[in-house]
């Protein structure tokens, strides 16, 4: 199933109406565009839950195979034991996208850092919440979140974690990048936006994820979640996470494969001079 983006209905109403006041019309658009970013945003999402749903029923698959095997030679408590797995797994795919293990570390993470983090159990969507994450105009991350990534890192090299793979979304406002040091280093919210999600990646994979499980994408300001006005800007600067099932023909990284990308790339640039979201 896919979702269909908003019809231009909107638009035709518009002219239907007549001449309307440019701000009036402006305002319209603009409510349109977050509009059909939603949209795209709800895709992507669906796409990453349909993706760990088929993890979770390969993974049943698999607990049924297993147990038809030992259905004649096994003992009765490895039976039972298997079948607790199985009768798991499909509770796991009516209500979570993640394993319950993994789904159950995010969340009391979370539940720790609510400043930093915000986890859409239903989705399994991580939101890194850039104002703290990450300085004003800055792809440098703070004392704070790298504390946070480490933690995270400790959750994705678990177990229960380690067939997922990690995709790393930047996202910023729309505000103009003016500062000339910071356009030195993120000449566009495009280039801020992936450098700060180069920088997630590379703090995780310095704390011992595998460089292997990466995807790495920038949005810039293009993937609203609100309008952009004083508080909707602040939701739209974010870096998201999500976790889905490793490809099947995917190598494992070495254990010490510690590579990471220039660091130049994300240094920061920005000064603590005010707290205005256009300090870039």
């Amino acid at each position: 199933m896919r979702l269909s983006l908003i019809p231009i209905t909107v638009l035709a109403a518009v002219s239907l109406a007549g001449c309307v006041p440019q701000t009036q019309y402006d305002d319209l658009m603009s409510a349109y565009r977050a509009k059909e970013q939603q949209l795209l945003q709800m895709q992507n999402e669906f796409d990453t839950a349909r993706a760990n749903e088929d993890m979770l029923r390969k993974q049943l698959g698999e607990a049924m195979a297993r147990l038809s095997s030992i259905k004649d030679g096994g003992n009765a408590s490895e039976i039972a034991a298997m079948q607790k797995n199985i009768d798991e797994l499909i509770a796991q795919i009516g209500a979570s996208t993640l394993p319950a293990d993994v789904q159950k570390s995010i969340v009391a993470l979370v539940d720790s850092f609510p400043d930093v983090l915000e986890f859409d159990e239903k989705t399994g969507v991580i939101r890194f919440k850039s104002d703290v994450t990450f300085d004003s105009g800055s792809a440098k991350l703070s004392s704070k979140a790298s504390a946070v990534m480490a933690k995270f890192a400790e959750i994705l090299n678990s177990d229960a974690a380690a067939d997922l793979e990690v995709r790393v979304v930047g996202h910023t406002d729309n505000v103009r990048i003016s500062k000339p040091a910071t356009l030195a280093q993120h000449p566009t919210n495009v280039h801020l936006s992936a450098h700060r999600a180069i920088a997630v990646r590379d703090t995780l994979v310095k704390d011992g994820v595998g460089s292997n499980r990466f995807m790495v994408a920038g949005y810039g300001e293009y993937r609203p979640i609100a309008l952009n006005n004083r508080k909707g800007n602040e939701e739209n600067r974010r870096v998201e996470v999500f976790l889905v099932s490793m490809p099947a023909n995917s190598l494992r990284a070495t254990e010490n494969e510690t590579t990471v990308a220039d660091p130049t790339i994300i240094k920061s640039t920005a000064t603590p001079d005010g707290s205005e979201e256009n300090l870039k």
